[in-house]
């Protein structure tokens, strides 16, 4: 069984405050990719939390609000498709963990980041699939898919219907592509990543 606070015991020996960042959404054809830095009291182990992708919805949830209420501070960084679009996926997803760093209460001295380098002067260890390794990652990992499922489900779902983006999240199912096809992109899709689509796509563009 991975043990979950391995990296944060060994840093913990000399960072009091120490922040676990991961992003979601990376791979979607529609929509921000979010990201969240939540920092943790020294010591607490929280029942259940693994990487968000293993999880069920239900379990998610109730994480998140037990997250919610033990962190020490929540940051939550989001960069929308026309700014992906501008600088690229990889680079957005680096601004959105700057962002959900910066907007902690609490300024942590240690970061612990999902296979990621944030633009920060704060000393960080990337660790190759963190949010299966780290329970501080971990915890990012939930905050950051739950914030961004509940766009998904709410606000996004309101505005474009057509998509179905309540059930796919913005992901590149079959429905999605096939209600792309019928309905063009809207203005919340990534144009860069449409126009990298299989052949039968470009007929968006």
């Amino acid at each position: 069984m991975t043990d979950l606070l391995m990296y944060e015991r060994e840093y913990g020996e000399r960072y009091i405050h120490i922040a676990g960042i991961d992003e979601v959404g990376r791979g979607c054809l529609f929509g921000d990719v979010v990201a969240a830095a939540v920092i943790l009291p020294q010591g607490l182990v929280i029942e259940g939390i693994n990487d968000s992708k293993k999880l069920s919805a239900k379990k998610r949830d109730a994480l998140y609000d037990l997250i919610m209420e033990k962190a020490l501070a929540v940051g939550v960084g989001q960069v929308d498709a026309a700014e992906i679009d501008r600088i690229n996926i990889k680079q957005a997803a680096r601004l959105a963990m700057k962002m959900a760093l910066e907007r902690l209460a609490v300024t942590p001295q240690f970061l612990l980041v999902d296979a990621e380098k944030v633009d920060c002067d704060i000393p960080q260890l990337a660790i190759i699939k963190g949010d299966a390794n780290s329970q501080s990652i971990a915890a990012a990992s939930i905050v950051a898919k739950v914030t961004r499922d509940r766009l998904c489900e709410g606000t996004w779902e309101a505005r474009y219907p057509e998509y179905g983006i309540a059930v796919h999240k913005g992901y590149a199912t079959k429905y999605h592509r096939e209600q792309l096809l019928i309905h063009g992109p809207s203005a919340m899709h990534r144009k860069s990543f449409l126009k990298n689509m299989e052949a039968e796509q470009l007929s968006l563009f």
